[in-house]
């Protein structure tokens, strides 16, 4: 059969691969995956500011590459995803450090030194070269300054590797100066959220047995575990392994404590950097690397609710499984298989239930505890699978109001305020069963006369203040709840 050779357009390749939708945390932590599976022991994330000069690097001291493995290295999709890899690989596509590189920077610079190299080993992607030439032309060394930085970066040389990206691609246009404060405000605030989220990406590698060591501009990486695992309040449930597509997958499911029975930092270590209701949900991990963070992976009717901030699963996914959950190239999305959705729909449900339990039942207590003098303005309850919420007619403001005495308009005002102050949200949060189903409806069951009543006194408000008759209905017919019943305000 005859056919035709139909390479792909160089620049239109790259373009390709910086629409991948890297955030610069993504980029960076698919950097560190390859430091990592170098076998580095220590990682350090610099960002500098100099307007279009500013850079961003990531130094290593893993075991390094020869010319022919760099070369290797950074040719575009040299290895695919069906190559096999070792079990300590962080690798998914062979794209990892180009699609990240690109999606950042117009020049990708890697200075890397092998045990058995004397010297370093040098190449660098400069866009505008393969836009120009129209050919894949990798360029041997690099620019004077990124020479400079590499030496500052590695001044002892021996093994590692340091990438330097340049021409970032949102500080590169007209106007940025080394003296624009805002863009060095927003460039050193992405140096900030990478720091946490290489904490929570790569907790486990900070925090093992083998630890790692990470910093960002000098500073620390500090580990996040989002499952406060050395709490003593936190409940695990049972944990499970699953044979799926001829793999097992390990699930385990952790109940965080409520949050009064934490201090103040351990709430900070909760909320994590999204904070609770963001946090929540299945956590999925890939030889020990966070892929995705607090997700309900699509699963029907797991949404985000308050009433759940304390559940959050943990799912181990061999890197073999990859295809099966659609892992994707950025490694920071994944899509459980058919075969398993069921069992994480009846593990998900099974923690988000408990979670509900400790939340609802710290508030019983709490309640309990004020004794039972205390009388709140509101009453909520769930009944015939609705929920009401009422205004409590014994509680003394209101009997006040209700009475009419000599301070009724003082005690009216009073009683607003109290109210305002006092809405039900938590009662609610708990009760609420994540749709809107449930939602409380006005006068439910309430006879007619009833509404009529309020709803006189309503229209008698309006034209004491100025309306007239026809308008007062025509207000009162417009205004919720009335506008949902039919009443004397809807006929002239």
């Amino acid at each position: 059969m005859s056919y035709d050779i139909a390479n792909p357009d160089p620049a239109g390749t790259i373009t390709s691969l910086r629409s991948l939708g890297y955030s610069i945390e993504a980029a960076i932590a698919d950097l560190i995956d390859n430091s990592l599976s170098a076998g580095a022991r220590r990682i350090d994330v610099f960002f500098t500011w100099a307007g279009s000069d500013s850079w961003v690097a990531v130094v290593d001291d893993g075991c390094g590459m020869t010319t022919r493995g760099l070369i290797s290295a950074m040719t575009v999709a040299a290895r695919g995803s069906y190559d096999a890899r070792a079990s300590e690989d962080l690798g998914r596509f062979g794209m990892g450090l180009k699609s990240a590189s690109f999606s950042q920077a117009g020049r990708l610079t890697v200075g890397t030194r092998h045990a058995s190299s004397a010297e370093d080993a040098v190449r660098t992607w400069d866009l505008s070269v393969v836009a120009e030439t129209g050919e894949w032309r990798l360029l041997h060394g690099a620019d004077e300054d990124t020479v400079r930085v590499l030496k500052d970066l590695r001044p002892e040389g021996g093994p590692g590797t340091a990438v330097v990206w340049r021409d970032l691609h949102r500080f590169v246009a007209d106007g940025v100066t080394s003296d624009d404060v805002s863009a060095q405000k927003q460039f050193y605030g992405e140096a900030t959220r990478v720091e946490e989220h290489l904490g929570m990406v790569f907790a486990r590698f900070l925090a093992g047995r083998n630890r790692v060591t990470m910093t960002v501009n000098e500073v620390a990486v500090k580990a996040w575990d989002p499952f406060l695992g050395n709490h003593p309040s936190v409940q695990r449930l049972p944990v499970e392994h699953l044979p799926v597509g001829g793999h097992i997958i390990r699930i385990e499911p952790f109940i965080l404590p409520h949050p009064k029975k934490l201090d103040a930092e351990q709430q900070k270590q909760a909320a994590g950097p999204g904070g609770l209701l963001d946090q929540q949900g299945f956590y999925v991990y890939r030889r020990d690397r966070l892929i995705l963070a607090g997700d309900w992976l699509g699963i029907r009717g797991f949404r985000r609710d308050e009433r759940y901030n304390l559940a959050r699963i943990v799912v181990e996914v061999p890197a073999e499984a990859d295809a099966d959950w659609a892992i994707d190239v950025r490694k920071s999305t994944a899509v459980p298989p058919v075969a398993i959705r069921r069992h994480l729909t009846r593990i998900g449900t099974a923690a988000r239930s408990r979670a509900a339990e400790v939340l609802s039942h710290r508030g019983r207590i709490a309640a309990r505890e004020r004794g039972a003098e205390f009388v709140y303005a509101w009453r909520v309850e769930k009944r015939d699978g609705g929920i009401r919420c009422r205004i409590n007619r014994d509680h003394p403001l209101v009997r006040e109001v209700l009475q009419g005495g000599p301070d009724a308009v003082v005690d009216a005002r009073a009683l607003i305020r109290l109210l305002e102050e006092t809405v039900p949200v938590a009662a609610l949060r708990i009760l609420h069963d994540g749709d809107a189903t449930d939602d409380p409806e006005p006068f439910l069951d309430a006879p007619s006369k009833e509404v009529n009543e309020v709803a006189n006194r309503v229209y008698a408000a309006f034209v004491n203040q100025g309306s007239t008759p026809r308008e007062a209905k025509e207000r009162l017919a417009a205004s919720p709840p009335f506008d949902r019943f039919d009443g004397f305000w809807r006929h002239s």
